[in-house]
């Protein structure tokens, strides 16, 4: 038993430091992470194989959430057991946790946010986002059908600026999809995988993920915790967001902005400080707890933007190999993919493009920026220190 307790030690032990080495050096965004995991995981400490860590990649593509951090925590998982997938996200996560809580902090206590560098950084998040619209769109909608949904969904989700209205188009937009794509072709699968997750555990995080998405709304109408309030609206941002980090901008736009608990320019300037840190985009929430409340509240947001992602991939592990042959289920997220894209056009307009470009200057900024990134495959903290350099000058 001792001998036992000790290997154990020694592999989370081993996980956390190297996940916490790959939390302070994955820049680039989720594929990129996804390159890290390989080469680290995979190629040269052959934790676990190729086909396993294939399957795992499917997953977590299939899921809503941040898809590097749910691999990196099936890797802990399938090394160590639940622990293992939860000290693995803490190394990977807690590097730029601590770094955009400290942003935040930092303009609250010295008044940054009227620098001109901080209008640099808005033109950046016009740049990255931009990039990354065109990217998922290549890829999200090759055909007639799933552009149509894409552009149906930019045109409602404009008009109507509410949470409600997203949800709504994602809702619909899974419908449209169960009604175009359930008779698709599944390649079969030659790996299935091995996850140290039961069954029974897995059922009791999606039935926890699904309790916790109906009771926190109605939780927050009958009570006037400003915490109660928060973790709501992280943790819906966290369990709707289909295609990646990216997406989470809008919802996070429209949960917080509406309410006047921070304002656009903050907004803005912490999407493109969170640029500039490794790690995943979605640890933009503790930026946005800490302004509002402090490192409590950025503590607070982190827990609930990613807890969703922890029930998800504990739950479906188990169940992944039927999940992933069902044409019907795989025919909704078509279509949800395809709306996400068009969501993510509206908020290139709103609020990201009409506060940042306000001039022609901005715009001649944000094409050079937006060449570095493209053309020239610049790594993007390079991007996000020109153009804060870029808007000091400019200022």
């Amino acid at each position: 038993m001792p001998d036992n307790r000790t290997s154990t030690f020694k592999s989370l032990l081993e996980i956390l430091l190297v996940s916490t080495r790959l939390g302070f050096t994955s820049f680039g965004g989720p594929i990129a992470h996804l390159g890290y995991f390989h080469e680290e995981y995979i190629r040269r400490r052959k934790w676990i194989d190729e086909k396993s860590y294939a399957d795992l990649v499917a997953l977590c593509q299939f899921l809503p959430g941040p898809a590097s951090s749910q691999v990196g925590i099936g890797i802990g998982v399938m090394r160590a057991g639940v622990l293992g997938g939860i000290i693995s996200f803490i190394g990977f996560t807690l590097p730029s946790v601590v770094a955009l809580i400290l942003f935040a902090l930092a303009l609250h206590q010295f008044g940054l946010g009227n620098n001109g560098w901080i209008h640099g950084l808005k033109i950046v998040a016009v740049v990255v986002v931009a990039h990354a619209i065109l990217g998922m769109a290549k890829n999200l909608t090759p055909d007639v059908q799933r552009r149509t949904l894409a552009l149906l969904a930019l045109v409602v989700t404009l008009l109507w600026q509410t949470a409600f209205t997203q949800v709504g188009v994602i809702l619909a937009a899974g419908f449209a999809g169960f009604l175009l794509y359930r008779r698709q072709t599944i390649e079969p699968s030659e790996s299935e995988g091995t996850f140290l997750i039961s069954q029974r555990f897995a059922a009791g995080c999606l039935t926890l993920f699904f309790a916790l998405l109906v009771a926190l709304p109605i939780l927050r109408e009958v009570s006037s915790l400003q915490a109660v309030a928060l973790f709501d609206s992280f943790y819906r941002a966290g369990s709707l967001v289909f295609g990646g980090g990216h997406v989470v901008l809008p919802l996070l736009e429209r949960e917080f902005l509406p309410t006047g608990w921070l304002t656009e320019e903050q907004f803005l300037a912490g999407y493109g400080a969170a640029q500039a840190v490794p790690g995943p985009l979605f640890t933009f929430a503790a930026y946005i707890g800490a302004v509002i409340n402090g490192w409590q509240g950025g503590l607070l947001a982190t827990v609930a933007i990613f807890l969703p992602a922890f029930l998800l991939i504990f739950g479906t592990l188990p169940f992944w190999q039927l999940l992933r042959q069902n044409a019907t289920i795989k025919g909704v997220l078509m279509a949800v993919n395809a709306a996400v894209v068009g969501i993510l056009f509206s908020a290139l307009y709103h609020p990201i493009w009409t506060s940042s470009i306000l001039s022609a200057i901005d715009f001649a900024l944000a094409a050079i920026l937006f060449g570095m990134l493209v053309f020239w495959k610049l790594p993007p903290w390079v991007i996000v220190l020109t153009g804060a350099a870029g808007g000091f000058l400019l200022a």
